[in-house]
C-alpha cells in the first residue's frame, strides 16, 4: 500500500514537473523561430540549386563562356552569390538560437521576477539590442525577396513563352541575355524561338526545375520576412513588459525599505518606553 502511495506521488512530481517545464517554453519565440528556419533552409537550399540550374542553362543552351582569369562575370557573380548563401544560412541558424535563448531568459525574467532571478540593465539592453538588430534583418530580408523577384519574373516571362510555342507559330522571338546583363553588348548569345536550341531548352528538365527552385527560394525569403515581423512583435512585448516588470520590481524594493523604516521606528520607540518605564 506504501509502495504504491510513493509511486502514485512520484508520477505526480514528474507530471507537474513536465507541466512546469511546458509552460516555461515561450512558444511565441519557438513558433517564429521553425519559421525561421525553415525559410532560410528553403531559401539557401533551392537558391543555391536555382543559381546551379541558371549555369547549366546558360552554357548548355546560349553557349556563354567562363570569362579566363579573374575578371568580373555573371559566373563569378553567381559563385560570390552561392558563398553569400552559405553564410547567411550559417549566420541566421546561430541567430535563431540567441533569439530562443533570449526569450527563455525573458519569459523567465517575468515569472520569477521576485525570486532569485532579478532584471538587470545589462538585461534590458540586450532585449533593446535584439529589437534593433531583428528589425534591420527584416529590412534586409526585404530587400532579398525584391531580389529574388527579379530571377522569377525572368523565367516566368521565358517559361510562358516555351508553354505558348504552339500560339506563337509564325512569330519570331529571341530571348537575348544582354537584356538583363548577363553578358557584355558586343556578344551575340540570342536564342530564337524557331530555333533547335530554343525547342531543346524548353523540353530540358533544367528550364522548369530552375523556375520553380527560384519560385521555392522566393517562398522561403518571405518566410523569413513573416518571422523576422514575428520577432519584432514577440521582443516588443517582452521588452513592455520586463520595462513594467521593472517599475512594479522598484516600487516593491521602495515599499520594502519604507516597511524597514517604519519597523526600526516602532522598534526604536518601544525599547525608548521601555527604557524610560523601568
Amino acid at each position: 500500500m506504501e509502495e504504491d502511495m510513493d509511486e502514485g506521488q512520484t508520477q505526480k512530481g514528474c507530471m507537474e514537473c513536465c507541466v512546469k517545464c511546458l509552460r516555461g517554453i515561450p512558444y511565441p519565440s519557438l513558433i517564429a523561430t521553425i519559421l525561421l528556419y525553415a525559410g532560410v533552409a528553403l531559401f539557401c537550399g533551392c537558391g543555391h540549386e536555382a543559381l546551379s540550374g541558371t549555369v547549366t542553362i546558360l552554357q548548355n543552351y546560349f553557349e556563354v563562356i567562363r570569362a579566363p582569369g579573374d575578371s568580373l562575370d555573371v559566373f563569378t557573380m553567381i559563385d560570390i552569390i552561392k558563398y553569400v548563401i552559405y553564410g547567411i544560412a550559417s549566420a541566421f541558424f546561430v541567430y535563431g538560437i540567441l533569439l530562443m535563448v533570449e526569450g527563455f531568459f525573458t519569459s523567465r525574467a517575468i515569472k520569477d521576477l521576485y525570486g532569485d532571478f532579478k532584471i538587470t540593465t545589462c538585461g534590458r539592453c540586450v532585449s533593446a539590442w535584439f529589437i534593433m538588430l531583428t528589425y534591420i534583418f527584416m529590412l534586409a530580408w526585404l530587400g532579398v525577396t525584391a531580389f529574388t523577384a527579379l530571377p522569377v519574373f525572368m523565367y516566368f516571362n521565358i517559361w510562358t513563352i516555351c508553354q505558348n510555342t504552339t500560339v506563337l507559330e509564325g512569330a519570331n522571338l529571341c530571348l537575348d541575355p544582354r537584356q538583363f546583363g548577363v553578358v557584355t553588348i558586343g556578344e551575340e548569345k540570342s536564342v530564337c524561338t524557331g530555333s533547335d536550341k530554343f525547342s531543346n531548352m524548353c523540353n530540358s528538365k533544367e528550364l522548369d526545375m530552375t523556375f520553380h527552385l527560384f519560385v521555392c527560394a522566393l517562398a522561403g525569403a518571405g518566410a523569413a520576412v513573416i518571422a523576422m515581423i514575428h520577432y519584432l512583435m514577440v521582443l516588443s512585448a517582452n521588452w513592455a513588459y520586463v520595462k513594467d516588470a521593472c517599475k512594479m520590481q522598484k516600487y516593491e524594493d521602495c515599499k520594502s525599505k519604507e516597511e524597514q523604516e517604519l519597523h526600526d521606528i516602532h522598534s526604536t520607540r518601544s525599547k525608548e518606553r521601555l527604557n524610560a518605564y523601568t
